[in-house]
């Protein structure tokens, strides 16, 4: 498989970033501009250090030339390719796994979630929480545009049965917003398999066993339109994954990065 960083190397931050903002992004030319320049005015804006990780899924749209050309000289944008469509969990995977800052943003491509919304997951952090999650289905959160009814419902039922399966007590899952501190971030993300949409279950569920702390934090949200998710074609291959995180078993990678952990504690 060829990999490759492309446009300005994230190598080129001499300080290491307060926050690393992974972005996945597959053939979205029609929404990636917009999104990247409304990100990097608003981090520019931030007494804090930053970087911005677009990870191009394998795009046939020319997503990779834009965000290269839309990072110009911005030395904290780095653009990442590598062959083929690997699925939004790789490449969330791919790049947390390549992120420097002490805090860690995944955030979907198409801001549904807008990104100030980050200083309210920062605040579940200061709380002395290890991950911290956007929520659109707890008190204070706030729809600004809703989804369609039969979307809606497939949501809820999922979340349903990811409560009941693999993390009870969790509301929303599938909120592409979530924030980590560093170490749990590479901890997690260390031991997931998970290639497609049911990653955040599995990062979740890690969380859990490796006894991490969640915040589940209301945010705004809108719907916005080119959602990559087919109700009916994904719900089946959600739901066998489902099973399947709760079929792994994780103890052994969890065990390696507990050690390795610990041993960098004692260097």
């Amino acid at each position: 498989m060829n990999e490759q960083a492309s446009g300005d190397d994230h190598s080129t931050v001499t300080l290491t970033p307060h926050l690393s903002i992974v972005v996945p992004a597959y053939n979205e030319i029609d929404r990636i501009g917009g999104s990247l320049k409304r990100m990097m005015e608003y981090f520019d804006a931030q007494s804090y250090a930053y970087e911005i990780l677009v990870i191009d899924d394998g795009s046939t749209d020319g997503t990779l030339d834009l965000v290269k050309s839309l990072a110009g000289d911005h030395e904290q944008v780095s653009a990442f390719h590598y062959d083929g469509n690997r699925g939004k969990g790789y490449a969330v995977r791919y790049g947390i796994l390549r992120s420097k800052g002490k805090f860690i943003l995944f955030s979907d491509a198409d801001l549904a979630t807008p990104i100030e919304e980050v200083e309210h997951l920062f605040e579940g952090i200061k709380s002395g929480c290890d991950v911290a999650i956007g929520s659109r289905d707890v008190v204070g959160s706030k729809l600004e545009k809703r989804q369609s009814v039969i979307r809606e419902l497939g949501g809820k039922v999922f979340n349903k049965l990811v409560q009941k399966l693999a993390v009870p007590g969790i509301h929303d899952t599938q909120c592409g917003f979530k924030l980590f501190t560093h170490h749990a971030a590479y901890n997690i993300f260390s031991c997931c398999q998970v290639d497609n949409f049911s990653f955040d279950v599995e990062a979740l569920y890690l969380s859990r066993q490796f006894n991490f702390s969640i915040a589940e934090i209301p945010v705004r949200w809108h719907h916005v339109e080119g959602s990559k998710v087919r109700v009916v074609r994904d719900s089946v291959r959600m739901l066998r994954t489902l099973y399947k995180i709760r079929a792994t078993d994780y103890q052994k990678k969890i065990s390696e990065r507990t050690d390795a952990s610990a041993s960098t504690l004692h260097l």
